[in-house]
């Protein structure tokens, strides 16, 4: 689904509109593990034994990947619909709830609207999303045919003027799902 066929009461806060219309790719930086794990303790921390899995998805954790400098984490939770359980806790330790898709797995996405730049999607242990994910991250990590095919996709598409980052990230769809699909296949 792309952005402008998403319900209006999907954003929390309405869609992020790019400044200046482009996606910003950045080389692979060494640091992004680090940056990651400075914020999974911060979440562990701040949920304790709610915390179900969290791991470091996206294209900042794959070693080589040029990504956007933005930290993607993956965090099941007993139950993403039930709110009250961690989502006070999350927002007074600085993370915003932005989005909430009920009909998709009851899906939810925190970013921090100061410190490092990240999106922390949250699930419940029944989606689907988390074994995707994690294969696809880990096929790109030891595929180095696709993750060069990933690269150019993103590098490509980059170069496109975006109104939304959803818009991009939906751009790349068929892309990712040809991965993930070899990647389940292993």
């Amino acid at each position: 689904m792309t952005s402008h066929e998403e319900p209006d009461d999907v954003y929390v806060r309405g869609q992020e509109i790019l400044d200046g219309g482009r996606i910003e790719l950045a080389a692979y930086d060494p640091q992004w593990p680090r940056l990651y794990d400075e914020e999974e303790r911060h979440v562990r921390e701040t949920l304790g034994d709610r915390v179900v899995l969290i791991e470091h998805t996206g294209s900042t954790s794959v070693p080589g990947l040029a990504a956007k400098p933005i930290i993607d984490m993956l965090l099941v939770v007993a139950d993403p619909a039930d709110e009250a359980a961690y989502v006070p806790d999350l927002e007074r330790a600085g993370y915003v709830l932005t989005v909430r898709e009920a009909d998709w797995y009851e899906h939810r996405l925190f970013k921090r609207p100061t410190g490092i730049a990240l999106h922390l999607h949250v699930h419940p242990p029944s989606s689907p999303e988390i074994r995707r994910n994690l294969a696809f991250r880990d096929h790109l990590r030891t595929n180095d045919a696709d993750r060069a095919l990933y690269e150019r996709t993103k590098q490509e598409l980059a170069t496109r003027q975006w109104r939304y980052m959803q818009d991009y990230a939906d751009a790349k769809g068929d892309v990712i799902e040809q991965i993930i699909a070899r990647a389940l296949r292993r």
